[in-house]
This record gives structure tokens, C-alpha cells and sequence, in this order.
């Protein structure tokens, strides 16, 4: 079953668009019965008319509880016009905790939509009853549209970082990702400085950006503040300017084509700033670590790529020399990433980098190929505060016989974790043990590729792998530092063309 962002990114893909329809009704006052009679018919055409341009649609519980009972009947009736292709967020905000917040879930669920809106301002305990829900996803409010907002949500909090106080908002957004993987946040396109500081905070998480049209908000300066380096992640939410508009099929289409307009601008922008390779262009590579090593001033995703690269050089975790494998063969270099975890400062830079990976995967728990992927794998489970288990890769004789530590329930999808990869053997091992369980396994993420064969390897068995840096950056940061000479680099490319050996003393 596809989660709800699985959905949505498909759905945004396959129409090239990233337009919220709000189903926001206002029928003339009447009794509840003509009321919801005129909610849906109006909604059907609404439906109709736009579905071609959206990649999602919003209903508003508000304008249907207004009528009783028969408004919530006509919202349900209204989800289930939607073409069934097209993802549905609950806009409820709702913000209770207990038994109260359980209540409230459970009545989203019987609306049929996949996401919903929910107030973080009272905490996890507010928000996890809609977690505990399969396959729901949830926005968290953040930064709302309305002008009184900024009286508590701007407040500026004192026991911050004394050189970077940050807002309630700020906190509220960093404290919310860490929940869970099916979250995304609700931040207000009319208010693009603050949707603009939220995707550089997160940059994988999805947001939902309400405020344009009647309430002031530009679609083009949203897409600008708000986008995913993949053109993706922004739903910039419009209701009264298309359902009021005489068609609202043509406005939709406006404004899509607005949006799209704004996100071309967007990635021609991106890609002459990052320079973002296509996968296996090992060239690229080479030029996207040379501009990162540069003396221009960096953004904080490429700041902290820097970091990381010269953390693992200055730490010793790259040698070169004469080292014989597993296999018999002799490398000219050793990766040793298990130095990492004797430095809390590197240790810490390579959790935030694993974490920028993780935060736009979906997943339950996180799971680490023992042993060196361990250490790393708890401490990005200590920062992003979520569940962590391991799979045995060798049968316990004693105790309770576990082939995987740690809490967990059939069907949960995991996220593994390892330092790096050169052939996926032990990779496929692990993922074979949590599947055995009952555990969904689809994507692993590491903090270096060394390019061999591990991408073909794990593809071929339904797994992803996602790398935080190619062995080819690490080299090119380590010619730039005068660490290795050309002949060393020139060697070392040559080894890693060859696809031989892996990187562990026999």
C-alpha cells in the first residue's frame, strides 16, 4: 500500500503540478438538508472541473460541520467524488490530546482522506493519535496564514542559541519532523521569508503553504521560498480564487501554469547554483566538491557536506597504502569509517547528515546493519527521535533465539542503515533477516558509495540506496587539501573504475 507522500508525488509528477483545490463550501443558509444537498453538488462540479490540475484536494471540515450531521455526510460524499488517483488532506486543526485526539483521528479516518491538518502547539502526545493511524499522514501547523499570527508564533524564544534566537515557529517545525516520517508542516504562503526559512531548516519535508490568492499570498513567491530541490514538496493551497472564479477550471489552470512558471525559474536557479549531477556522473561529482571546497560563501546544505568530508580526512578514516581484502586482493586506499564515533563533533555532523537523507523517506522505524552501521544509526535515532532496531546476522543460540532486536510489528517499513557500501552482500543478509520478520524494506541509506556494485545489487532486490557522498567527492576533497597527491587520486579512481575488493582488513 502506498503511503499518502507516495501518493502525492506520484499524482504531482504525473500532472506536473503542485496545486491544492480547497473544498470550501458556502451555500446560501437553509435548512441542514438543502444545505448539504447544494454542498455537494456544487463540490462535484468544483471536482470535476479542476481535477485535471490537482494535485490534491482540501476540504475545510469546518464549512461542512457548520451543518450537523448532514454537512458530515456531505463532506463524505465529497471524498468519495474525488477521482480515486488523487490524494485528499482534511483541513481539521484539530489540537487535543488523549483519548479526545484518539476521537478525533478515528473520525478522520471514516471521511476517507490521507492526510489532515493538526495543531503541534500541545505537544507529540497531541499528534501521535493520528500516527497510530496506518498510512495517515499529518501537516502540522506551523507558520498560519491569518495577519494575528505572528502574536504568538513569531515570539522569539530566549533559550535558544544565545547568537541565533530562533521563533516559536522555527522551534515548532524542528521539533515536529523528528516525530515521524509522515509528517509534513503547514507554513503560509504569505509569508515567503518564513516559508523560505523553513525549507532551508528541512529541506526534504513536504509543505503545505495556504494564504495566496484572497489572503494576500503570491503563488510565484511561494514556489520561490518553499520548493524542494526536486521541484517538489510545496502544496500551495488556493480555495476561494478558483471555486468563486466564474470557471474554475480555467482558473485552476492559470494558476497551475503560474506555479509551474515560478518552479522552471526555480530549478534553472538550483541547477546553475549546486551544479547537482545526474547519478554516475562521476565528473560532475568531482566539480560539485571542487565548488564546495571553494572560497565563495556556502548554503548550509553544502557547508555541512564540506564539514563532513573534512571531519572523515582529518580523523584519519581515508589512508592509502597497501591493504589486502577479504578476497585476497590489495587496495591503495582503506575507508575506516568506525573512526567516526570516536569524535562526538564528527559524530554529530554525520547524524545530520544521515538525518538530511532520512527526512523525505518514509518510514516507521530505522534499522542498522551491525556492527559499524550501529553507533551511527543510534545516534541519528537519538536526533531525530525514532524508533531503532537491528537484525542479528548470526543465529542467537540463547535467550530468546531474536533475529531482530527491538520493538516492532509485521508490516512496519524500515529505513537501513550502514556506513558504507561496495557490494550490497551484507546489506542483502540484513534485509533478508528483517523481511523474514514480516518487515518492509525498501530503501538504505549510507554516508559513502564506493561505486561498485552495492546500487545493482540492492535494485535488484527492491531497495534503494540513497548515499550521502561518492568515495570520488571524499578523494576530490583530499587532492584539494594537498592530502594526496595526483598519482595517489589518479591510483585510487583507477582501483574504484576497476570495481574490485572491498574496503575491510582480512
Amino acid at each position: 500500500m502506498q503511503s499518502f507522500f507516495e501518493r502525492l508525488e506520484a499524482r504531482c509528477r504525473q500532472i506536473d503540478s503542485i496545486l491544492c483545490v480547497g473544498l470550501d463550501p458556502r451555500p446560501d443558509a437553509g435548512a441542514p438538508e438543502e444545505a448539504a444537498a447544494a454542498i455537494v453538488e456544487s463540490n462535484r462540479r468544483l471536482i470535476g472541473a479542476t481535477a485535471p490540475y490537482a494535485a490534491c484536494f482540501k476540504p475545510n471540515i469546518a464549512f461542512y460541520e457548520r451543518f450537523g450531521p448532514r454537512g458530515l455526510e456531505a463532506l463524505e460524499a465529497t471524498c468519495a467524488a474525488v477521482p480515486a488517483e488523487i490524494p485528499i488532506l482534511l483541513d481539521a486543526k484539530r489540537g487535543d490530546i488523549g483519548a479526545t485526539a484518539a476521537a478525533y483521528a478515528d473520525a478522520v479516518t471514516r471521511t476517507g482522506a490521507g492526510a489532515v491538518t493538526v495543531s503541534g502547539y500541545l505537544g507529540r502526545e497531541a499528534v501521535e493519535p493520528y500516527l497510530a493511524k496506518p498510512g495517515l499522514a499529518v501537516f502540522v501547523l506551523v507558520r498560519t496564514s491569518n495577519p494575528g499570527a505572528d502574536e504568538i508564533q513569531a515570539l522569539t524564544l530566549a533559550d535558544t542559541h544565545p547568537r541565533h534566537r530562533h521563533k516559536l515557529f522555527e522551534v515548532v517545525a524542528d521539533r515536529s519532523v523528528r516525530w515521524s516520517r509522515r509528517l509534513g508542516l503547514v507554513v503560509a504562503a504569505n509569508d515567503p521569508e518564513a516559508l523560505a526559512l523553513v525549507r532551508r531548516e528541512h529541506p526534504g519535508v513536504w509543505i503545505l503553504a495556504p494564504g495566496v490568492g484572497a489572503q494576500g499570498g503570491s503563488a510565484t513567491e511561494a514556489v520561490a521560498a518553499g520548493l524542494r530541490s526536486d521541484g517538489l514538496g510545496l502544496l500551495v493551497a488556493v480555495s476561494r480564487s478558483v471555486a468563486e472564479s466564474e470557471a474554475p477550471g480555467d482558473a485552476a489552470r492559470e494558476l497551475r501554469d503560474e506555479i509551474n512558471a515560478a518552479r522552471a525559474v526555480a530549478g534553472s536557479r538550483a541547477a546553475a547554483i549546486s551544479g547537482e549531477p545526474e547519478k554516475g556522473e562521476s565528473a560532475r561529482v568531482a566539480e560539485r566538491v571542487e565548488e564546495s571546497a571553494g572560497r565563495g560563501e556556502q548554503g548550509p546544505r553544502q557547508a555541512l557536506r564540506t564539514r563532513v568530508l573534512d571531519g572523515l580526512i582529518e580523523h584519519r578514516c581515508f589512508r592509502t597504502g597497501r591493504f589486502t581484502l577479504k578476497d585476497g586482493s590489495v587496495s591503495p586506499f582503506y575507508v575506516d569509517l568506525r573512526r567516526i564515533v570516536s569524535s562526538p563533533t564528527l559524530l554529530e555532523l554525520v547524524s545530520e547528515a544521515y538525518r538530511s537523507m532520512l527526512e523525505g523517506l518514509e518510514f516507521d522505524r530505522l534499522a542498522a546493519v551491525p556492527i559499524a552501521g550501529l553507533p551511527l544509526a543510534t545516534a541519528v535515532a537519538l536526533r531525530m527521535q525514532v524508533p531503532l532496531l537491528y537484525p542479528r546476522l548470526s543465529v542467537k543460540q540463547h535467550g530468546s533465539g531474536n533475529r531482530v532486536e527491538g520493538e516492532f510489528s509485521e508490516g512496519d517499513r524500515v529505513v537501513l542503515l550502514d556506513d558504507l557500501i561496495t557490494s550490497g552482500v551484507s546489506k542483502l543478509e540484513a534485509i533478508g533477516t528483517l523481511r523474514e520478520q514480516g518487515l518492509q524494506v525498501t530503501d538504505l541509506v549510507v554516508l559513502l558509495d564506493r561505486g561498485a556494485t552495492g546500487r545493482s545489487e540492492l535494485e535488484t532486490a527492491g531497495v534503494m540506496l540513497h548515499a550521502y557522498g561518492h568515495i570520488r567527492e571524499l578523494l576530490s576533497r583530499l587532492r584539494s587539501r594537498r592530502e594526496i597527491s595526483a598519482a595517489e587520486e589518479g591510483e585510487a579512481l583507477s582501483y574504484i573504475s576497476a570495481g574490485s575488493g572491498e574496503t575491510k582488513l582480512s
